[in-house]
């Protein structure tokens, strides 16, 4: 097994006004002199891991941990059917990074992230290039409406009969299930979000049910108002294609030229196949792609040690 290092409790935190009324939960952890590093959790809307603090080491690094708007200790809280939704989007996103950024006084940082982590760490970065200093990316995903097409629709071919449940529950007669599911998750009726929510992530479930070293029931799991806020969040980005023209951070990698990245995926990966990291590295000029063999979307032990192989190495720059 991949040796951590040893958990450790913040040294700050707090919650920063980023505006619409909402209010962003941070930790800081591991040495305040150190190397500074961020850590952007997957969903949209799952929250932060604190397990994730243990790949960095504390005397080296400044790691901080955030929840995204409507999820984890953030507010207001997206399983809340009156929390406004419009004033969640990528961009909204980006802008909350960085107001954190100025608040904690970091002139730039390391980012770490996997699945729509990784989205947002590229979109972030082509925005701001010059405020990160290096990227290890993780299931890479760059939320293309073709990648969520996929993932809800092109895999089902692996699952038809649980598919066919998925499409039945969407209650729709067209083809987008997603805008179907954010429907309802809209809903006034708590029996119908609470229902949409039990069907997306046992589908979720289904798609990572064949990873031989992968976790179980990783969404079915979660407790209730996290799996609402989830779903609702994940529904509404990608309803919207995350409101990322199609493409676009595969188009624009090139900014990212100057940014040492590590792109450590699953070769195993249903839900996000390789094929996208192995594009984003031939598109970003100084990025390493390092497939893992027996990993798919939630990684494996030999992930976990990429991804201490790749802090490690960094926190000697």
């Amino acid at each position: 097994m991949t040796e951590l290092y040893p958990p450790t409790e913040p040294y700050e935190h707090g919650l920063l006004d980023v505006g619409d009324g909402n209010h962003m939960y941070w930790e800081v952890y591991g040495n305040p002199d150190g190397k500074p590093a961020a850590v952007v959790h997957g969903g949209p809307g799952s929250g932060k891991s604190t397990g994730l603090r243990r790949y960095f080491d504390p005397e080296r690094y400044r790691v901080v941990l955030f929840d995204q708007r409507g999820c984890g200790r953030s507010t207001p809280h997206a399983s809340d059917p009156d929390t406004d939704m419009s004033v969640n989007t990528t961009e909204h996103l980006i802008a909350d990074m960085e107001l954190l950024r100025e608040h904690l006084g970091i002139e730039r940082w390391l980012l770490l992230g996997g699945s729509w982590g990784s989205t947002l760490i590229l979109a972030y970065a082509q925005r701001h290039p010059h405020r990160v200093s290096e990227i290890v990316l993780c299931g890479v995903t760059t939320t293309r409406r073709s990648e969520i097409d996929w993932l809800y629709g092109g895999v089902g071919r692996f699952f038809p009969e649980e598919w066919e449940r998925f499409r039945a529950n969407a209650q729709t007669d067209d083809d987008d299930l997603v805008a179907a599911y954010a429907r309802l998750m809209e809903s006034k009726d708590a029996a119908v979000r609470e229902k949409a929510t039990q069907d997306w992530c046992a589908w979720e479930d289904t798609v990572l049910s064949l990873e031989p070293n992968g976790e179980k029931n990783v969404f079915s799991d979660r407790p209730q108002p996290d799996a609402v806020a989830l779903v609702r969040i994940c529904t509404h980005y990608f309803s919207n294609g995350a409101w990322l023209e199609e493409g676009a951070l595969l188009r624009d990698a090139g900014r990212l030229a100057g940014i040492p990245g590590v792109l450590i995926h699953g070769q195993l990966d249903l839900s996000g196949p390789l094929e996208v990291a192995w594009k984003l590295a031939r598109a970003w000029p100084g990025a390493e792609l390092v497939p893992v063999a027996d990993a798919g979307h939630t990684g494996s032990d030999a992930m976990r040690a990429e991804w201490r192989r790749a802090l490690d190495r960094f926190a000697q720059r």
